[in-house]
């Protein structure tokens, strides 16, 4: 076994265009740029569902979220499921979190302690699902800590829109506690002889937009240039019945963020809060990284930096997330960073982050274990094969995962190759075509159109390919005749 350590910050619901290394001119992110810089940036890295729990018990696993039974938010992943912290725990890691986890259920009304956990190998688990306070008392250890610290996390209001607020200042914000746990994790591992593993799970850039005001504040004086959501009236006539309803309030609910009863203004703050949090992500991402430098561990750590899945922030006149998988829902940031280990650059190839984890474990010279489904790619992290061909396509799936599309039952699925994208509804036999090479907004559903009849059907049968290989590869062997 290759002892490294392994250092994984993981944002949720931060889309692919929010650091500079992606292109975005308006954010502050230095410290995933210098990140980018040493290692390796995925430009095509995908999140195998839109939304939290299967995303995550997919990424865990390395297994799809229909194959683990993590199909939606509020499901319990089962106790046979076998996360990678799990696996690198029984072979000596130290390994631990701060934030969320996300794999059981986890309101309240369920959980009035802590989320369920099963064996995750989690040996420290400083547990804070949002920041929010009157959950979980005496539970969310952020919360106890703000309450030590005589503060209290109740956002107000922006004085000039009503989908925005202010969280706490940097220094008693949840990002910043979760960092805190990290650098103190790192601090007291300098010295050990094991390796460890150490996973920061952020709440933000989640909903509701509330960066604190001083992160906000820089992006006043230039608002106006800000652009307006990427949606052209219309286009949702020849789109899935979902996004109609979500058009009207996300979640299909008209009270959270209505696109057609917010203003210009309305939206160009929410990106701006949006950009702010993730801002603050790069801040306190920094101080990990100063962390590893300064206790002499960076050379034999391994840094990750992704997120569970993106955010619609207003594209296609929708907010938030559901049953779509649009660029913005799905594409996800992925930096790697192994100075002395892995190739500087950026690749090109189709990566799914339920690769991550078997990726992990070629990367420190364990086996792969026989039920993970993902792929790893650490030959062509070391440079062993070519840096942007790998995958033809990448999968992705919503079945009913959120409780807010039950009449009708909301059941998709999509497969992307790098210039074609098929998203099938299943519920009312239907679907999306696009051609990501003309329309790289995806504006225009190509669906119905006669001339990609042969397009669609070829399409068509990778999804179904793809939905066939979501078969659990588990028992290995029949138990005889």
């Amino acid at each position: 076994m290759n002892p490294y350590n392994i250092l994984w910050v993981c944002a949720d619901q931060q889309r692919f265009d929010t650091l500079n290394c992606y292109g975005n001119p308006f954010v502050h992110t230095p410290n995933l740029n210098g990140l980018a810089e040493r290692g390796t940036i995925f430009n095509n890295c995908f999140s195998q569902s839109p939304v939290c729990t299967p995303s995550r018990s997919c990424f865990l696993t390395g297994r799809y979220p229909r194959t683990t039974g993590c199909r939606q938010n509020g499901q319990d992943i089962p106790e046979t499921e076998i996360p990678v912290t799990k696996i690198l725990s029984d072979a000596g890691y130290t390994c631990g979190l701060s934030g969320k986890l996300h794999l059981s259920a986890c309101h309240p009304d369920a959980c009035p302690t802590i989320e369920r956990r099963i064996d995750d190998g989690y040996s420290e688990f400083y547990w804070s699902h949002h920041p929010y306070r009157d959950e979980w008392p005496g539970y969310n250890q952020y919360q106890l800590w703000l309450k030590e610290k005589g503060e209290v996390c109740d956002p107000p209001q922006h004085p000039e829109c009503k989908w925005v607020a202010f969280s706490p200042r940097e220094e008693f914000h949840h990002t910043t506690w979760c960092a805190n746990k990290g650098i103190d994790f790192i601090e007291r591992r300098a010295n050990d002889k094991s390796p460890w593993l150490f996973s920061m799970n952020l709440f933000d850039p989640h909903h509701p937009f509330d960066a604190p005001e001083e992160y906000l504040s820089r992006y006043m004086p230039f608002l106006d240039e800000i652009p307006l959501p990427n949606y052209v009236e219309g286009e949702l006539e020849h789109k899935t019945v979902f996004q109609r309803i979500d058009h009207e309030g996300a979640y299909g609910r008209e009270r959270m963020y209505p696109f057609t009863k917010m203003s210009e203004k309305d939206h160009r703050l929410i990106r701006a809060s949006y950009y702010a949090m993730c801002d603050l992500i790069d801040a306190q991402a920094g101080r990990l990284i100063k962390a590893l430098e300064e206790t002499g561990q960076s050379e034999n750590t391994i840094v990750i930096f992704s997120a569970d899945h993106g955010e619609m922030l207003g594209d296609h006149g929708i907010y938030l997330k559901g049953p779509y998988f649009y660029e913005p829902a799905i594409h996800v940031p992925l930096i790697i960073s192994f100075p002395g280990h892995i190739k500087q650059g950026r690749s090109e190839a189709l990566i799914e982050l339920a690769d991550i984890a078997p990726t992990l474990l070629e990367a420190v010279g364990l086996p792969r274990h026989p039920g993970m489904q993902g792929r790893s790619f650490w030959k062509l992290l070391s440079g062993e094969e070519e840096r942007n061909s790998r995958r033809e396509d990448v999968y992705c799936e919503y079945y009913n995962a959120l409780d807010s599309h039950r009449d009708p039952t909301a059941q998709l699925t999509m497969a992307r190759t790098p210039h074609i994208k098929i998203v099938v509804d299943h519920s009312h036999s239907f679907g999306e075509l696009y051609d990501l090479k003309k329309d790289p907004k995806e504006t225009n559903n190509l669906w119905d159109d006669p001339d990609y009849r042969d397009v669609k059907m070829e399409m068509l049968l990778r999804v179904c390919n793809r939905m066939a290989w979501t078969v659990d590869p588990l028992p290995l062997r029949r138990s005889g005749w």
